[in-house]
């Protein structure tokens, strides 16, 4: 894809289903051009997503102490919660150029990852077998979950980055449609080099420079209400 630079907005812990409602406007006002494209680095509390084409049998235990949330992004179910870092991708691609935005979405992580000591890497998926989008450690553990959707050439969704995760949460259910496969996150790679875990605010930067994603000059993070409500 054509490299633009992106609009960075910074949010703090924002409830998922504000944080979808406050997307959508987003989404319009880009498709009509009214704002730049963007990147929103934010939080949510715990809550596990899923899409359509998502198995029962994948989902939690009616037991589950987590909220279930059906949603309209590519992907199956993954996990959003304390200790990881999210990403909204609002981008238009009429004005981006042709090329496969998840492989940019994979590699931008990787390269971010890279800047802060981590090795890691994206994966093709073999035909006809579960999505491997996403970006693992070189033993194939998986890091970081991407689901977009494209809709009249405008994203929106993105990623989730496991920093310091409660990574329990993940064998509740079957993330990302892949049994076999364990999640892990920066801290535990980070404890296996004899080293601390980065900070949020360090990897929200790395992802940032990454991106191409600036803060507007002069232009304060949007506000974050006391139930995480988002305005702009």
């Amino acid at each position: 894809m054509t490299e633009r630079v992106l609009e960075r907005m910074d949010l703090g812990e924002v409830p998922y289903g504000e944080a979808t409602e406050a997307m959508k406007g987003w989404v319009e006002r880009r498709r009509a051009g009214e704002i730049e494209d963007r990147l929103v680095l934010l939080t949510h509390p715990p809550v596990i997503t899923y899409g359509s084409r998502t198995p029962p049998d994948e989902l939690p235990r009616a037991d589950s102490p987590f909220p279930l949330v059906e949603v309209d992004r590519g992907g199956q179910a993954t996990y959003h919660g304390p200790g990881q870092l999210i990403g909204y991708l609002i981008m238009h691609l009429g004005e981006r150029g042709p090329g496969d935005v998840v492989r940019w979405v994979e590699n931008g992580l990787v390269r971010a990852l890279a800047s802060l000591g981590f090795e890691t890497t994206r994966r093709d998926t073999p035909p006809g077998a579960q999505s491997l989008v996403g970006v693992w450690t070189p033993r194939h553990d998986k890091l970081a979950s991407i689901g977009m959707r494209i809709r009249n050439k405008v994203t929106s969704h993105g990623f989730a980055l496991n920093i310091a995760p409660d990574l329990d949460a993940f064998t509740r259910f079957t993330a990302c449609g892949l049994p076999e496969v364990a999640m892990t996150s920066l801290a535990e790679m980070a404890a296996e080099q004899g080293r601390p875990a980065p900070t949020e605010s360090a990897v929200r930067d790395a992802v940032a420079r990454a991106f191409g994603a600036m803060a507007p000059a002069g232009a304060p993070n949007a506000p974050v209400g006391p139930h995480g409500g988002v305005s702009r």
